[in-house]
């Protein structure tokens, strides 16, 4: 026995030394484009932490207006503190927006289009995942309600803004979870079933069906959309389950960092020559395969229709 754990104990010990060049190999792509953005405008949503916060770190740091938008002002207004002593850039701003609530963010898309003409890449980076079963302020299933419909009613207020800014791009985190998803349109909100890691699948599915749907309407308008897996990532994403808590804080010296997450974002909204990509979903910088589910044509189009009514918006 001692000597298992002997062995036990070197072997953690070697992997843990070892974890930084692990974790350099596994870290998937990184953006490569050398594209400044002076005069552009930048909105992403939750990023006053991980993957988003990495994320407009990096569009600050080329010049870029970049708006956080966020549920938690202090901790926005912490992480814009933090990039701009960090880019030098001035122009890091922070809103309110909370998208378990329409009213949260019908104020902020109509404050946000009071004060800014331009509007050229829109980041749905703000996520949930794992949380007990509960509804939005306005009764839809938590994961649905802001991983999900919260963007889409986002998108649909600031769509016209980005196609009077075109060219523009609309990047919408994902998940490889998706592939797991299924959209059950008879329970959209899980009152007959509810699995609180099967909910976050089926919104994560719901993203990249909107995605599709969404460069179909806007084909020719000069705005083009894409899904993005970040990858296994070190966030607080995880915090509403002990056990994924756990795991991520044991394999955490393996597994990508934000700034890593953030590399894919990045490479949608501003790798050169992409248009043609147009709803299409990407993983460590480069396109990558998606479930049956989320090519299915009609589920898509039957996702978008319902998304419309559940939210008192007509969208076509």
């Amino acid at each position: 026995m001692l000597v298992f754990l002997v062995l036990l104990t070197s072997f953690l010990s070697l992997l843990y030394v070892t974890a930084p060049s692990i974790r350099k190999f596994f870290g998937g792509g990184v953006c490569r484009t050398n594209a400044r953005l002076p005069g552009k405008v930048v909105l992403i949503t939750g990023a006053n932490t991980g993957i988003g916060k990495e994320t407009a770190r990096e569009l600050a740091r080329r010049g870029a207006r970049v708006y956080i938008a966020c549920r938690d002002v202090l901790k926005g207004e912490s992480a814009a503190s933090e990039i701009r002593a960090d880019t030098k850039n001035s122009q890091v701003l922070v809103r309110k927006l909370d998208l378990s609530d329409t009213k949260s963010i019908r104020a902020f898309a109509e404050g946000f289009l009071a004060e800014e003409k331009q509007l050229h890449i829109l980041i749905n980076n703000a996520g949930i995942m794992m949380c007990p079963l509960s509804k939005t302020a306005d009764g839809f299933e938590t994961h649905l309600g802001v991983n999900h419909l919260g963007h889409f009613l986002l998108t649909y207020l600031l769509v016209e803004r980005l196609k009077e800014s075109a060219p523009a791009r609309v990047v919408n985190l994902s998940s490889v979870a998706h592939l797991i998803g299924k959209i059950h349109f008879q329970d959209l909100h899980c009152e007959k079933y509810y699995s609180k890691g099967l909910a976050y699948c089926h919104s994560k599915l719901a993203n990249v069906l909107f995605t599709r749907e969404l460069a179909k309407k806007l084909q020719g308008t000069g705005v083009t959309t894409y899904a993005v897996h970040p990858g296994i990532v070190r966030s607080q994403l995880v915090r509403h389950s002990f056990i994924l808590c756990l795991f991520w804080w044991l394999l955490s010296p393996f597994i990508k960092s934000p700034w890593q997450g953030a590399q894919t974002s990045l490479h949608c909204a501003l790798a050169e020559g992409l248009e043609p990509l147009s709803g299409k979903y990407f993983s460590d910088c480069k396109r990558t395969w998606v479930s049956p589910r989320a090519r299915n044509r009609k589920t898509a189009e039957r996702l978008w229709k319902v998304s419309c009514e559940l939210l008192g918006i007509q969208w076509d």
